[in-house]
């Protein structure tokens, strides 16, 4: 171990007490050095002024959508301005909500034509994200737009392109990249304390029906209360399905499946930790297996990602699962893998676990020596002896570490604070539209390889397919 690693971990160590009882001054923790945090907390004490006043719109207001709006308006001087959705009783929640007055549309085009917003949450079925992101961004408006940032491959330099030409802050909503247990994370991990990275594993199994997305539909849903010709604007027309608007993630049409909605999560969270670009070869498999409702993606998937090495990491390979019908209930957790040690991470926080080997290779036990003549056997043990003294046969030892964020602690409204942040300081948000595409780019790749049986590469670096 280096003079300089050990100073670092020392270091690390002696700071996770500190900024965990920081923690607890107040929600707004999105940075890992315990000065930074204090002022961060003091200055979110300060009224805003009415000059730093951020007016928000909301388009679409399903369930990310109510999540993102509540989260939002947690952030001192935010205001919600107007909402739109396609479904009539989803507006009418919105002002029981907020307020009889509040400004509603079912056309997000009227809502973005409005002056008086500064910034709008995208949170719609993904097949709209890059649509209405661009409209947006053209329109001067901040964009916070839930994950994934785009629908199909092509649409993503299209928009980082507008989000360049806009000058605007755009946030994607992959909320582990501000989450300060991953920030801790990435710490440890930049220090050494795992080794060389070689391999990571990542899942996210659920076990419910609202899990495997079967939501709770209106009984009042009809072309009368759901703008479908508006939906389904720039595809081929069809009749009117509730479970095609409200169940929109079961149908490649509309959403991105497990791939687009989980995948992405564990992919943003390792790419945030390990600072990849993202993987050269994607190859992916999955099967429906026991959701059968009329989905048309799969209940069951898994991923391998090649990463190349560069000169941030090492190359090392990601193996993706996410399990809709697992008897092992509701769990994620990604294992990063290194040459001498484990970070584990989950919701709560993170464990690391070392495995190091010693200087000596080792001999006997699941060996061949026992098979050759106690002759020979003992001049092999002499000369291994001679070789390696007794401290080099031995396993070096490192205490594991432990991290827990404290309880209430939201990396949700992290995010959205460095969204706002970015806003009235001018500066870029944690997830941009190159690192949101970098991370939903292989998941949308991964999709395309279940669905064309083949594998699929990719330039991480230009965001490419390559041939």
């Amino acid at each position: 171990m280096s003079k300089d690693y050990a100073a670092t971990r020392r270091k690390f160590l002696k700071q996770l007490t500190a900024t965990s009882a920081m923690l607890a001054a107040g929600p707004f923790a999105s940075v890992a050095n315990p000065e930074q945090l204090e002022e961060r907390i003091i200055r979110y004490q300060r009224p805003i002024s009415p000059n730093d006043t951020i007016r928000i719109g909301i388009i679409g207001t399903g369930i990310m959508g109510h999540n993102d709006l509540e989260t939002a308006l947690k952030v001192p001087g935010v205001e919600l301005a107007g909402a739109c959705d396609l479904y009539k009783g989803r507006l009418d929640r919105m002002q029981e909500l907020h307020s009889s007055s509040l400004y509603v549309t079912q056309d997000y085009r009227e809502l973005l034509n409005k002056k008086d917003i500064d910034a709008v949450i995208i949170a719609t079925s993904d097949h709209w994200h890059a649509r209405i992101a661009t409209d947006a961004l053209r329109k001067q408006k901040h964009v916070y737009c839930e994950k994934p940032m785009v629908h199909k491959l092509w649409e993503g330099l299209p928009l980082i392109g507008a989000h360049r030409l806009s000058k605007k802050v755009m946030q994607v909503g992959s909320q582990r990249v501000s989450s300060i247990a991953y920030i801790k994370a990435k710490e440890l991990y930049k220090a050494g304390e795992i080794g060389a990275l070689n391999c990571v594993e990542a899942t996210y199994d659920r076990q419910s029906a609202i899990g495997a997305w079967e939501y709770t539909i209106p009984t009042d849903a009809s072309p009368q209360t759901v703008d479908w010709r508006r939906y389904l604007a720039g595809m081929p027309q069809i009749p009117f399905d509730p479970k095609k608007f409200f169940w929109w993630r079961n149908y490649k049409a509309f959403g991105t499946g497990m791939a687009g909605d989980l995948f992405v999560h564990l992919i943003s969270g390792i790419h945030m930790i390990t600072d990849s670009y993202g993987p050269t070869r994607i190859v992916s498999s999955g099967q429906l297996s026991y959701w059968k409702d009329g989905r048309d993606v799969p209940d069951v998937m898994t991923a391998i990602m090649d990463y190349p090495a560069t000169k941030t990491n090492p190359a090392f390979q990601v193996m993706l699962r996410v399990n809709f019908i697992s008897g092992g209930g509701n769990k994620s957790n990604i294992r990063l893998y290194g040459t001498e040690g484990v970070i584990e991470l989950d919701g709560n926080g993170f464990t690391i676990t070392h495995s190091m080997l010693p200087k000596a290779p080792g001999i006997g036990g699941y060996d061949s020596l026992n098979t050759f003549t106690t002759a020979m056997q003992e001049e092999l043990k002499k000369q291994y002896n001679d070789r390696w003294p007794a401290d080099d046969q031995k396993r070096p030892e490192k205490a594991p570490v432990k991290y827990k964020v404290h309880d209430g602690y939201s990396d949700h409204l992290d995010h959205f604070t460095n969204f706002f942040d970015a806003i009235r300081n001018g500066t870029q948000a944690n997830e941009g539209p190159e690192f949101a595409f970098r991370a939903a780019a292989p998941c949308l790749a991964a999709n395309d390889s279940y669905f064309q049986k083949r594998i699929i590469n990719w330039d991480p670096v230009n965001m490419r397919l390559k041939a």
